[in-house]
């Protein structure tokens, strides 16, 4: 082969790398823009047995959940108990009633009533253990489907974790609260939204691993 020829098929082989080079970084600021909406996967809601707070962001998702509640898409609502601070403060000796109580008390103060609540037992260490908790007790109840209420960025992982454990224990519709502060068009501006985006990858990677990664006890 003649050196023209050498010189011409390696401008054409820096030429492609330099194409796809540029394909990457357009996809990689695609996935970097768009990555807030797509964590966030809401569903239309509709009747069903529950409507169930899970821990964390309080008071919002009891808020949310009092709102559904008063729209009478659910005859009830559940609230799951997460170990943690409970065990912590009990072990230093200072009284806490538990994440639970609190959002209890929010729910009537937002008007549901005592007896339309109920506190869902074992305690849980991660959204794995209420999923698990949330099927095992939707099948108790004889119930096929429960709204499922939880922060923006944190349904699409509520699903997939859902999608992996239910094991045909009925249907879940996800809504998050509308009091949550998480922007996906602009999630990079703040601290709390770009680790709330890192913490579900991470947790979205470790599902679809099969969830290898277990929380400390």
């Amino acid at each position: 082969m003649s050196s023209n020829g050498i010189q011409f098929g390696q401008r054409g082989a820096a030429r492609a790398r330099i194409i796809a080079a540029i394909l990457l970084l357009c996809f990689v600021m695609l996935f970097f823009f768009r990555i807030g909406h797509w964590l966030v996967r809401e569903d239309p809601l509709r009747k069903s047995a529950a409507i169930v707070v899970l821990s964390g962001a309080m008071p919002d998702r009891a808020l949310e959940a009092a709102e559904i509640y008063r729209s009478g898409y659910a005859p009830e609502v559940w609230i799951t108990q997460p170990t943690q601070p409970r065990q912590v403060m009990q072990t230093l000796g200072i009284p806490f009633d538990g994440e639970e109580e609190y959002s209890r008390r929010v729910l009537v103060h937002q008007g549901v009533p005592q007896n339309a609540i109920r506190i869902l037992s074992p305690t849980i260490m991660n959204t794995a253990d209420e999923m698990d908790l949330i099927a095992n007790s939707l099948k108790r109840a004889n119930g096929t489907g429960v709204i499922i209420v939880t922060s923006k960025a944190h349904t699409r992982r509520v699903h997939a974790l859902w999608n992996r454990i239910k094991g045909g224990r009925g249907q879940i519709i996800v809504r998050a609260a509308v009091a949550d502060s998480f922007d996906p068009s602009h999630w990079w501006r703040s601290t709390h939204d770009a680790l709330d985006v890192v913490r579900e990858v991470l947790g979205l990677l470790n599902v679809w691993a099969g969830l290898p990664l277990k929380p400390a006890r």
